[in-house]
């Protein structure tokens, strides 16, 4: 009974902690569809994807938003046809890489001051990274949930020629894509009245919180009840290791699935025990991949090119952060 109680604790705290921020992402997300002349703001993005992923990282700066509200944001900028390097940084860096994160991490580690820069570091360089592996993507429909692929335009592509890109995995190059049906993008919400704007506002956030709130909802309730049944001694007994250690930091950080805004005090209860390339690790990693965040990302791609950006984020930070372990030693 005891071990419910505390499971429904959990459950209940990291919901109270990540609806703000799922409310603060959608209505961003709300804000680009109404309000702003979105054919505007995707034509000044870079379309090269080093700078493009620059820009989305950028962005994350400028929308302090953690893992639930970077996720709105990235499915309206890539419903809306903006390089897919722009929204993957985005929806990788913006959890991190923004001002009150920044602020958090600096005042739990003010004894450590390096943990707080490697971490924008890192963030930035593996947001980067992948936002590049994914831009290679050619047909982003491939790797898109129907419901976004459908608001893309039709891409421009020859008579007889195979989209070429990113092999997912499971993909099957030999099967053509059905084109038909597609929506275009354009539209014409920004010449409507301010009232008319409004509502439209209001209907666009709560049918986004109620797909997305379900999923965080779910998510929430898996990470509570794993992370009262694995026992913390475990993990502790891990914590001195090089290579260990940070293997048993991420998957903490995917387990215990805290916001982005507060998991730098998590982390520093960990600090004594711990080698600094597996604080890192849970850092970095924790406010990528979770089991929130994955559920979220889970509306925007498809299943394949989720476990593409887990197996690549996971790779990045676990060789970065054994390698600032062993340099520290």
């Amino acid at each position: 009974m005891n071990q419910i109680l505390s499971a429904f604790t959990l459950f209940l705290s990291l919901l109270v902690e990540a609806i703000p921020f799922l409310l603060m992402g959608v209505l961003l997300s709300g804000v680009l569809l109404i309000f702003v002349d979105e054919r505007k703001l995707i034509a000044i993005l870079p379309k090269n994807p080093f700078l493009g992923a620059l820009a989305g990282s950028l962005l994350g700066f400028m929308f302090p938003v953690c893992e639930c509200g970077n996720v709105p944001v990235a499915r309206r900028l890539i419903s809306q046809g903006a390089p897919i390097s722009v929204a993957v940084s985005f929806l990788m860096a913006a959890p991190t890489i923004n001002p009150v994160v920044m602020w958090a991490t600096w005042t739990a580690f003010r004894d450590q001051p390096e943990i707080a820069v490697l971490r924008i570091v890192l963030s930035f360089a593996i947001a980067t990274i992948i936002a590049m592996v994914f831009s290679s993507q050619k047909d982003l429909r491939a790797i898109l949930q129907p419901n976004i692929a459908l608001a893309l335009p039709a891409p421009k592509v020859k008579a007889g020629a195979v989209p070429v890109g990113t092999f997912f995995l499971g993909e099957d190059r030999n099967q053509p894509l059905d084109f038909a049906g597609y929506l275009s993008s354009s539209n014409q919400i920004v010449t409507k009245s301010l009232p008319d704007r409004l509502n439209l506002l209001l209907d666009n956030t709560l049918a986004e919180m109620r797909e997305l709130g379900a999923i965080l909802v779910m998510g929430s309730a898996i990470a509570a009840i794993i992370q009262v049944w694995v026992p913390r001694d475990i993990i502790l007994g891990l914590g001195q290791g090089q290579v260990s250690s940070i293997i048993a930091m991420m998957i903490l950080a995917a387990i215990v699935s805290i916001c982005s805004t507060v998991d730098a005090f998590f982390a520093l209860s960990f600090a004594s025990t711990f080698t600094g390339g597996s604080l890192l690790a849970f850092l970095v990693f924790g406010p990528i991949i979770d089991l929130k965040a994955i559920g979220l990302i889970l509306t925007i791609f498809k299943k394949r090119a989720v476990i593409y950006m887990f197996l690549l984020t996971a790779q990045l930070t676990f060789l970065s952060c054994l390698f600032i372990n062993f340099q520290i030693r």
